[in-house]
């Protein structure tokens, strides 16, 4: 088994702290000159927020008050958050981010998939918005719905499986030499330990 990346970040393009960490992870990566490895992690969210069906009164003020939460700190960095209308599937997406990534292209494919979804301009679950996203970022598209439903799905799942046996249940989750940081709030704590770590 290969060493952990020293940096690993895991986001999913439906969580809107995922989306509203990017740049702070971006530039707290360039203050050190650390190259971070971005992977997806497809939450689950009827798992912790309930399905919208069943949700309880507990469960939907959870929900509404993060994604007002969301919108205020979008709205600090002149970004755009509005509320998904439906509990989505971001496995597709986040296939392509895998793809785009093989190609060296990941910022540009995130930054729009990230954007356009979150202003309601982008269906996630669909593999040809995605292959057009990843033309449209420079990453080869032509066959993407088929290798999304074979090869891509296996290493999306093979994905899942390592970010969980690593503790990630949310995100962003931050994973540095082992040590597991959860939530863009905990930017600073994960400074002090890369500046310990640079120290000893």
């Amino acid at each position: 088994m290969t060493a952990a990346p020293e940096l690993t970040v895991y986001i999913d393009v439906k969580s809107p702290y995922a989306y509203l960490a990017i740049g702070p992870t971006r530039k707290l990566a360039a203050e050190f000159g650390i190259a971070p490895v971005w992977k997806p992690y497809t939450l689950e969210i009827p798992d912790f927020l309930g399905a919208v069906e069943t949700r309880n009164p507990h469960q939907w003020r959870r929900v509404l008050y993060s994604y007002m939460d969301a919108r205020r700190l979008a709205n600090q960095v002149g970004l755009t958050v509005r509320g998904p209308q439906k509990i989505f599937d971001s496995s597709v997406a986040h296939i392509g981010m895998l793809r785009a990534q093989d190609h060296g292209r990941f910022e540009p494919y995130i930054d729009r998939v990230f954007e356009r979804f979150w202003k309601r301009e982008l269906e996630i679950e669909d593999p040809a918005v995605i292959a057009s996203v990843l033309e449209e970022a420079g990453a080869p598209a032509a066959d993407f719905a088929e290798w999304a439903e074979n090869e891509g799905r296996q290493r999306h799942d093979a994905n899942q499986r390592e970010a969980e046996e690593a503790g990630v249940f949310g995100v962003p989750s931050y994973l540095f030499r082992e040590e597991l940081f959860w939530g863009g709030d905990r930017l600073g704590m994960l400074r002090d330990r890369i500046t310990e770590a640079l120290a000893s």
